[in-house]
């Protein structure tokens, strides 16, 4: 029988987690880095070589699933913008519920973006519960909470039904030293980070890989991930059909992340920014 996780080991997986999602919630919420939409346009002579390689890596989509899911990933309002800041909260939960449900369903499309990575990791799973801890991380965000203590407590709670204490939350008595946490943040973001000095911004093919990151190290608590917000019982009914599984699995997913947002800002609405 394996043995159980202990809140100690949450919190030594979440530290390093909590403290990459900022890079990429930041460039998400500052500058539109992913233009997902303008780079599978045809190409023009004055493409970047970033824009060059996402746009060959995202034609290798599906058109019409690349069409439904693109439709949804860029608007007028969009962080960074006036009619942004003219949003309110419970707005700006939704924009994120969807930007990174429809992203992490695209990067899941595309063939071979996690490179070996993806060869030994369920993708479909591990994207989503990245993407469950990332939308997690934003909206704590929008409500005000910079602590990463916080942070670890919301997702902690949503994702695995752990009341975390905050002390063990801020790092007191888990498992890492401040340099082997500094070194695990740092192997998380190193595809940013790498993309940055590159390209000067960040790539899908990037982003997709740092998801990935994300969802190896939250992979590594096993079945704690079992608790984690699933979809309704009928999407995995129909998840086991041909054809229609995947639909099934894509509107289970989005239903999932849905249901991890809601409880999320619940916990919020209770806790405060503190």
């Amino acid at each position: 029988m394996a043995e159980s996780i202990t809140d100690r080991q949450v919190v030594t997986v979440l530290r390093p987690f909590v403290r990459a999602t900022t890079p990429m919630l930041g460039a998400l919420r500052t500058s539109d880095p992913f233009g997902l939409v303008r780079r599978v346009l045809p190409a023009h002579a004055d493409k970047s070589p970033a824009e060059t390689e996402d746009a060959v890596e995202l034609a290798k989509v599906d058109r019409s699933l690349r069409e439904k899911l693109l439709d949804g990933l860029e608007s007028v309002k969009v962080p960074g913008t006036t009619a942004w800041n003219s949003m309110s909260v419970a707005a700006r939960d939704d924009w994120w519920v969807n930007r990174v449900g429809r992203f992490t369903v695209l990067l899941a499309s595309v063939p071979g973006l996690g490179g070996a990575l993806a060869d030994r990791l369920p993708i479909q799973d591990t994207l989503a519960t990245a993407g469950q801890g990332l939308v997690l991380s934003a909206l704590a965000a929008e409500h005000g909470v910079t602590d990463n203590a916080v942070r670890v407590q919301l997702i902690a709670k949503v994702l695995f039904d752990r009341d975390i204490d905050l002390r063990l939350a801020s790092g007191h008595g888990d498992d890492l030293t401040d340099e082997q946490e500094d070194a695990a943040t740092a192997e998380l973001t190193a595809e940013l980070d790498e993309s940055e000095k590159r390209h000067g911004k960040i790539t899908v093919k990037a982003a997709g890989r740092t998801l990935l990151r994300f969802g190896r190290t939250l992979w590594g608590l096993g079945e704690e991930l079992d608790k984690r917000p699933q979809g309704r019982f009928y999407h995995k009914a129909i998840g086991v059909l041909p054809v229609v599984g995947m639909a099934a699995d894509y509107f289970g997913e989005r239903s999932a992340l849905k249901r991890a947002a809601k409880k999320g800002r619940k916990w919020l609405d209770a806790h405060g920014a503190q």
